[in-house]
């Protein structure tokens, strides 16, 4: 099998129709060589064509259990990490386009937070001792990595909270990163105070607090935020209750917390879908979380006589991940079908251990 950059051009070109088609036809040659992970954010014309759906640590665990030889994640590069991470030694991760990235993950970087951590042994010694480092599944290898050699440890959306009571378990502050929002409503649900939660500028000196300010939080929240949570308000759940009196809303834990604090339901995307999903008949619904999983959902349940809207008036979708589509599926597919490796993610096997050894940790504790 070659591994070697190859033109996508040709297909640039394609028209949707003829797209799918080729995809249609690769997938047939490749058989069950190849398992197409589709997160629930996935466009449509993409999310059609999926093998497995779900959010992004789901879809990397079901993956290793596959036989497939090659992994094509139809979400973004983090994503592609983590199967690359915990599927097998044979498993090729694939990520159809490389442009495909998270702008949230891309918030916090290695050399940001090896600078912080300096900073904070500058303030309170040796950190290892006195800070947990978590971070969120969404963000890069090397800072699960991070985490791994520092005693840390990764959580996801649904299981922060008792990932923040094992981190707290062992040392008595967290450096909690890349995204603030979902921090600070986990601490918040564990009764953490919100003067307790500081916010870590990494672009100023000491995270732009004061020495004094650092040695009294107990979470340093990493000033990071999802592009699409972030338009979510509290005007818009309020407009929504004017129209709509019984109506309920569920909001991601990556939206600010005063929508968090004013929604009926938080939690993942699972845990919205399943919500949504079990609800009676004929409920209507405020849903706070990326456009497509929205408008899927409320096809799904249409039947039912449920309404489901998206909370945002302006159009918001993960526009990152909108870049895998049916031509750029079709180039990785015909390539893979005719013996060639595009676009392969490919931890580096020391930076992957400590990576594993913090999703590890996770998936114990939770």
């Amino acid at each position: 099998m070659q591994t070697s950059p190859i033109s996508f051009d040709p297909f640039s070109h394609l028209k949707d129709a003829e797209a799918h088609e080729r995809i249609r036809a690769a997938r047939q040659k490749l058989g069950d060589r190849a398992v197409l992970l589709v997160h629930h954010y996935q466009r449509a014309d993409v999310y059609q064509h999926r093998d497995l759906t779900g959010d992004s640590l789901k879809l990397s665990r079901l993956a290793g259990q596959t036989d497939a030889e090659y992994i094509v994640f139809c979400g973004v590069h983090f994503m592609a990490e983590v199967a690359d991470i915990l599927s097998k030694p044979e498993q090729i991760a694939i990520l159809p386009d490389l442009a495909a990235g998270c702008s949230m993950a891309d918030m916090a970087n290695l050399a940001k937070v090896e600078r912080c951590w300096r900073e904070l042994r500058e303030v309170l010694g040796t950190p290892d001792s006195v800070v947990t480092p978590v971070t969120y599944i969404n963000s890069a290898a090397d800072l699960k990595a991070f985490c791994g050699e520092h005693g840390g440890i990764v959580c996801t959306s649904s299981n922060a909270p008792k990932i923040l009571d094992w981190a707290f378990a062992r040392r008595e502050k967290i450096l909690f990163f890349p995204d603030q929002h979902l921090g600070r409503w986990s601490g918040h649900k564990m009764g953490i105070p919100l003067d307790d939660m500081v916010v870590w500028d990494p672009d100023l000196p000491y995270g732009g607090l004061t020495h004094e300010q650092i040695r009294r939080a107990r979470m340093l929240l990493w000033k990071g935020h999802c592009s699409v949570h972030q338009m979510f308000q509290p005007a818009h759940i309020a407009a929504w209750r004017k129209q709509y009196p019984d109506g309920i809303v569920i909001s991601h834990p990556e939206s600010a917390f005063e929508v968090c604090a004013a929604s009926d339901y938080v939690g993942s995307t699972e845990y919205i879908l399943k919500t949504v999903k079990d609800a009676a008949p004929g409920t209507k619904w405020l849903v706070g979380t990326e456009l497509n999983l929205v408008s899927r959902l409320a096809e799904e349940v249409r039947d039912e006589g449920k309404l489901v809207q998206f909370m945002s008036p302006m159009v918001c979708m993960c526009s990152t991940m909108q870049r895998i589509d049916p031509q750029h599926l079709a180039w990785t597919l015909e390539n893979l079908a005719e013996g060639r490796v595009v676009n392969r993610i490919s931890v580096p096997a020391h930076e992957a251990d400590l990576a594993r050894l913090s999703l590890e940790r996770m998936l114990e504790v939770s």
